[in-house]
């Protein structure tokens, strides 16, 4: 009987196979061009080096500026992912547990924002930047992403907090601890794989971001990462294997962060397919 449920699963797990090596067939040919040198590239773009090399890795580190890329990027997603995480826990808790009319039209505009493209809010963004001086500022890109991620974190927080059951929280208030401490102390922990995959979410979608951050960051100092990179392609466009090199380095920190949250961002996920 095994034996045949096994014979029936083996054309689901086969193509999981062919989806899984596709996929990482970029990353491989990343990886591979980065490890190249120029002049073997130009003659076998696609085989594998001859004499492999970590010059290029040192380039990217060394001779640009990589890192000062990378500490903009960390620093606008850390600082976006916080904001609009704990303004959609605060917005969430008033909205699920709160005693107020319009808690459901609050979820709808919600809703509505979350489909609101972010190019049709970049001309009205970019001059409120210029007029509030913000223009080549990290802040700029950090209060526009935590303006586009908070919709969609209210409605995601909103949707594991009414699964709290409200008999946990009314013993919390009769034991004196009032909203805030309520939200910290018992809310939030039992939500914590809701957070977490919130966070992996929100993070990897600002670290990857690139039309804002090229818009509003257009010194070379000031660049993420990603906008780094489109700079690279102009400047380095026959030196295709530096400009993978830093790509790869750029995915390194955000893989890191997902396999370290790993397994309360599934947690989360599987919490979530019933809500």
């Amino acid at each position: 009987m095994r034996f045949i449920k096994a014979i029936a699963s083996l054309p689901k797990y086969v193509l999981f196979t062919i989806v899984a090596v596709v996929s990482l067939v970029p990353l491989g040919f990343m990886i591979i061009t980065s490890l190249k040198s120029s002049s073997e590239y130009v003659i076998n773009p696609v085989g594998l080096p001859r004499d492999w090399t970590v010059q290029n890795y040192a380039h990217a580190l060394f001779d640009l500026p990589t890192l000062q890329w990378a500490f903009n990027s960390f620093t606008i997603t850390l600082s976006a992912v916080l904001i609009s995480t704990s303004i959609g826990a605060l917005a969430a808790f008033a909205i699920s547990f709160g005693q107020f009319h319009g808690r459901e039209l609050l979820i709808g505009v919600n809703i509505g924002l979350i489909m609101v493209p972010p190019v049709v809010l970049l001309i009205p963004m970019f001059v409120t930047m210029v007029n509030l001086n913000l223009i080549n500022n990290l802040a700029s890109v950090i209060i526009f992403y935590s303006c586009l991620m908070t919709p969609f974190s209210v409605f995601f927080f909103v949707n594991f907090f009414r699964s709290v059951h409200r008999d946990i929280l009314e013993a919390a208030t009769i034991d004196g601890a009032g909203p805030v401490r309520a939200l910290r102390s018992i809310v939030l922990p039992l939500s914590l794989p809701a957070a977490v995959t919130l966070c992996v979410v929100n993070a990897v979608w600002a670290w990857n971001e690139l039309l804002i951050a090229l818009v509003f960051l257009q010194s070379e100092t000031q660049r993420t990462l990603m906008a780094g990179l489109t700079l690279l392609q102009g400047r380095f466009v026959s030196d295709q294997p530096v400009v993978l090199a830093v790509a790869v380095l750029s995915i390194i920190p955000i893989a890191l962060f997902y396999l370290l949250s790993q397994r309360t961002f599934v947690e989360g996920i599987t919490a979530g397919i019933g809500k």
